[in-house]
């Protein structure tokens, strides 16, 4: 391994699987499709049902008015519901509707079944390969989370 090349080899990599897996999840929507930022929030409000809007810009390292804008789509396709926080009548707490949480599910099945189709192809070096290196990768996401938290 050259380390001086891995840093942006890892990050091509990690790229191209995220956008290559958007892309095939695409094909053959009969809906319109989420964007990612959308999908992220949403993933977020079904993981913490009743967060707010400036919690929710918060943990996905987005300005407050992106996921204002972003909440107010995604409640008018009928994916969130916007309720006043009873502690604090100026805030929203934020919730999912059945058809969000019906259209991660599929999304979520959709998403696990093309990764699992795809490992399988692989060997069994690889496979264990990236078995073992998700430790890594999740530290890596927690370390990118606390940097764009201290900016």
């Amino acid at each position: 391994m050259d380390e001086e090349t891995f840093p942006e080899e890892l990050a091509d990599a990690l790229v191209g699987v995220q956008r290559l897996l958007r892309r095939r999840l695409r094909a053959g929507l009969t809906v319109p499709r989420l964007r990612g930022a959308e999908v992220e929030l949403l993933r977020l409000v079904g993981g913490r049902p009743g967060i707010g809007v400036s919690d929710a810009a918060k943990e996905l390292c987005l300005a407050g008015n992106s996921v204002s804008t972003l909440v107010n789509k995604l409640v008018k396709d009928g994916y969130l519901v916007r309720e006043t926080d009873p502690a604090d009548r100026r805030a929203a707490r934020l919730l999912l509707t059945d058809a969000a949480e019906a259209r991660l599910r599929a999304w979520q099945e959709r998403r696990a079944a093309l990764v699992a189709r795809q490992v399988a192809r692989l060997d069994a070096a690889d496979r264990q390969a990236l078995h073992a290196a998700l430790p890594a990768l999740r530290a890596l996401a927690v370390t990118l989370h606390e940097e764009a938290e201290e900016s």
